[in-house]
């Protein structure tokens, strides 16, 4: 393992990875980032108007340089977007200068979560209900070759924290 104090928490929209952050950080006694937040200010306003104003490139733009500027920090839980691995080198960034650990979820489990709250994902805000599972079992295939290359793989539904915990303690001894 990579025995870093830093640790990125990747996965699907939907998987938990905000949630899980911050319970970690609080475990650990660490900082929580929120890098969605960061955009958000750095931008001056929301994912939503990003997208819609600026278009995903320019999110896209905007992530990778607030990700290479946190990659210096200690003692730092991050959440990244969902997508944020597979842009550029984001997702080797992450590798050579922190811990990784996927939330790993099925489509059908992203798609129960993503359904009550479509309409504030950009990626997904357009989707019908009825076609929102397909959507993220093809998004999710594409992903999943970033996704696997994390440090860490755990099953993000009934995700146990104390053991999430357990494994980043161990990390930082190696």
């Amino acid at each position: 393992m990579t025995g870093k104090n830093l640790v990125y928490i990747i996965g699907f929209m939907g998987s938990g990875k905000s949630t899980a952050g911050k319970k970690l950080a609080a475990l650990l006694e660490w900082t929580f980032i929120d890098l969605d937040r960061k955009i958000e200010e750095k931008a001056g306003k929301t994912i939503p108007q990003i997208f819609a104003q600026d278009g995903e490139e320019q999110f896209r733009q905007i992530e990778t340089d607030i990700l290479k500027s946190v990659k210096g920090l200690t003692e730092t839980i991050v959440s990244t977007g969902g997508g944020t691995p597979c842009h550029g080198d984001n997702m080797d960034l992450m590798l050579e200068t922190g811990l990784t650990i996927y939330l790993k979820m099925t489509p059908q489990q992203l798609t129960n979560r993503l359904l009550e709250s479509t309409g504030e994902r950009p990626l997904i805000k357009n989707i019908p209900d009825d076609q929102l599972f397909e959507f993220i079992e093809k998004k999710l295939a594409v992903r999943e070759k970033w996704y696997t290359r994390a440090n860490i793989i755990i099953e993000g539904i009934n995700l146990d924290i104390s053991r999430l915990h357990s494994l980043i303690k161990a990390d930082l001894i190696n």
